[in-house]
Order: structure tokens, then C-alpha cells, then sequence
């Protein structure tokens, strides 16, 4: 499951939220409250049981669309495009073949295409491998100004510095 970032140009496999999302609301309170897979009832009053991965996958789509994001659910393997790839990475696709040119991200060509292909997998693990080292670099960046006693200084001396680095 991605969630996409913004409501511009839409692929056809992205769920938009509702406008109204009380019947959202209530069906995340429902499935809050119970933890073991229900049946699906249908028109005609037939049930069948919902297979626990089939209900872990929609409490997470109810999940992200009670918070008003989009959802799309996708298989694993599925090859993307590299402009598909780009705008998942939020990145642009000039962006996205320099990094595949510089071997950063996995991909396929098919005979003698140019066009190369990237798995979803290897795209959100990138994604995922971008955000822990931004985070790792916020955290190391956040003790240094720690131990600098940078969180100790009050705005004006922030100012009167910034004011000297941009003089000199």
C-alpha cells in the first residue's frame, strides 16, 4: 500500500478519500475494536470469511483514508515506469535516471528497449533507505547543536549571527 502525496495527476489505481468521512470514521472504530477477520456479506446474503490478509490490508486502506490520504494497493512485484518511479520518490524522472545511471537503484530493460523498468519493491526500499539516513542525519545534526548549546541561545543572537555570516 503507498500513499500517494498529492491530489494532482492520478494514477487509476488511486483511491481518493471520500468528501464526507464519517462512514470512514466508523468502519476504522469498528475495525479497532475487533481483531479477529469478519465475513463479507454479500447482496444476496451469501458469507464468506475474510482471509486475515485480506483484513489486515483493509484495516490499513481504512487506516490511511480515515486520515484523508489516498491509497493505492499494488503488488509487491509490480514493474513501474520510470516516470511512475519518479513521481512515487517525488523526484523527477531526469532525477531518477541519474540515479539509476549511478547503479543507486535497481532496474530492467527488456531485449533491446531503452526503457527501463524498476520493481515497487526496490523503489519503496530506496525510499525507505532515504528517509532513515535523513532521519539519521537530523538526529546526528540535533546532538551536535545539543552539545554546542546552540538550544540555549535566544532568537536575537541567532539573528545578530546570521547577520555576520551573511556580511562576511
Amino acid at each position: 500500500m503507498s500513499s500517494t502525496k498529492s491530489r494532482g495527476a492520478r494514477d487509476e489505481h488511486v483511491v481518493e478519500p471520500p468528501e464526507d468521512l464519517h462512514e470512514m470514521l466508523e468502519l476504522a472504530r469498528f475495525l479497532e475494536n475487533h481483531s479477529a477477520p469478519a465475513v463479507l456479506l454479500g447482496p444476496d446474503g451469501e458469507q464468506i470469511p475474510l482471509p486475515v490478509p485480506a483484513y489486515e490490508v483493509l484495516r490499513r486502506v481504512v487506516s490511511a483514508m480515515e486520515r484523508g490520504a489516498s491509497v493505492s494497493v499494488e503488488p509487491i512485484d509490480k514493474q513501474l515506469t520510470t516516470q511512475q518511479a519518479a513521481d512515487l520518490l517525488g523526484i523527477s524522472r531526469n532525477t531518477l535516471v541519474r540515479l539509476l545511471d549511478e547503479h543507486e537503484l535497481p532496474f530492467e530493460r527488456f531485449g533491446q528497449s531503452r526503457h527501463r523498468r524498476l520493481r515497487l519493491r526496490d523503489v519503496l526500499a530506496y525510499r525507505d533507505r532515504k528517509r532513515a539516513d535523513r532521519r539519521s542525519r537530523l538526529d546526528e545534526l540535533t546532538r551536535q547543536a545539543q552539545e554546542d548549546g546552540l538550544y540555549d541561545v535566544g532568537p536575537e543572537a541567532y539573528r545578530e549571527a546570521l547577520a555576520e555570516a551573511r556580511k562576511s
